[in-house]
C-alpha cells in the first residue's frame, strides 16, 4: 500500500482494529494472564513476608491498572470507535500483564 488503505484512508501504519485481531489479542491476554498467575501462585504459596508483599504488589497494580484505564477512557485516549476501544483495553492489560512476567520470570529476592 502506498500511502492509502482500500477504502481511500490514508495510511497510517497501524493495524485498524477487527473482529479477529481483538480475538486473537483477547486470547493472547488470557494466555499471559494464566502464565503470571501459575509464577505468582508459588511465591503466595510460601506464605512468609516476601508473599504479603506480593499479594500487596498484585492488588496495588490491579488498582493502579484499572484507574489509568478509566482515566484512559474520559480522557477520549482509547479512541472513538467502540473496537477501537476494546483493542487499546486489551493492549493497557497486556502490558501490564507482560510487565508482571517479566518481573516474575526473574528468581526471587
Amino acid at each position: 500500500m502506498s500511502g492509502t488503505q482500500a477504502a481511500g484512508r490514508p495510511y497510517s501504519g497501524m493495524r485498524t482494529p477487527s473482529s479477529l485481531s481483538l480475538t486473537f489479542d483477547c486470547w493472547s491476554l488470557g494466555l499471559e494472564a494464566c502464565s503470571v498467575i501459575g509464577m505468582r501462585l508459588p511465591r503466595l504459596m510460601a506464605g512468609n513476608a516476601a508473599a504479603m508483599a506480593e499479594a500487596q504488589l498484585m492488588i496495588r497494580e490491579k488498582v493502579e491498572a484499572a484507574a489509568l484505564l478509566q482515566w484512559k477512557f474520559m480522557t477520549g485516549s482509547l479512541g472513538t470507535s467502540p473496537p477501537a476501544m476494546m483493542t487499546a483495553s486489551v493492549t493497557h492489560y497486556r502490558k501490564a500483564v507482560r510487565r508482571n512476567r517479566r518481573r516474575l520470570a526473574r528468581p526471587a529476592k
